[in-house]
C-alpha cells in the first residue's frame, strides 16, 4: 500500500479501515482481492471435501493445471467470471454476484 499523503494521520480522523483505504485510493483494489480470496478458498474447500485434485479439476474444466493454479491463487486477480463459474459448477456450487 502506498501512502499518497505526507501528512501524519490521526487515528481519531479515521473511523474504519475502509476510510484509510479509501483515503489512500486503494479501497476497491483491496475489496476485489478479498472477494477473490474468498472464492478461491471456497472452491478449494469444495474440491477437498469431494476429493477432487487440481489436475482433475483442470481436466473437467478442459483447461491446464496451471490455469487452475491461477484460479486458486488468492492473490491472482486475473481470473474471468466464466472461469470461476465453470469451476464452481464442477464442485457443485454456483457463483452469485450481488450489487448492494
Amino acid at each position: 500500500m502506498t501512502m499518497h499523503s505526507n501528512v501524519p494521520r490521526n487515528a481519531a480522523d479515521l473511523s474504519t479501515l475502509d476510510d484509510l483505504l479509501a483515503e489512500d485510493g486503494v479501497l476497491e483494489e483491496f475489496q476485489a482481492t478479498a472477494i477473490k480470496e474468498v472464492l478461491a478458498w471456497q472452491i478449494e474447500k469444495a474440491m477437498k471435501d469431494q476429493g477432487i485434485s487440481r489436475t482433475q479439476l483442470a481436466e473437467r474444466m478442459g483447461t491446464s493445471r496451471s490455469q487452475v493454479g491461477r484460479l486458486l491463487d488468492p492473490k491472482n486477480g486475473n481470473v474471468t467470471l466464466s472461469t470461476l463459474q465453470r469451476a464452481a459448477e464442477i464442485v457443485g456450487r454456483k457463483v452469485r454476484l450481488e450489487l448492494v
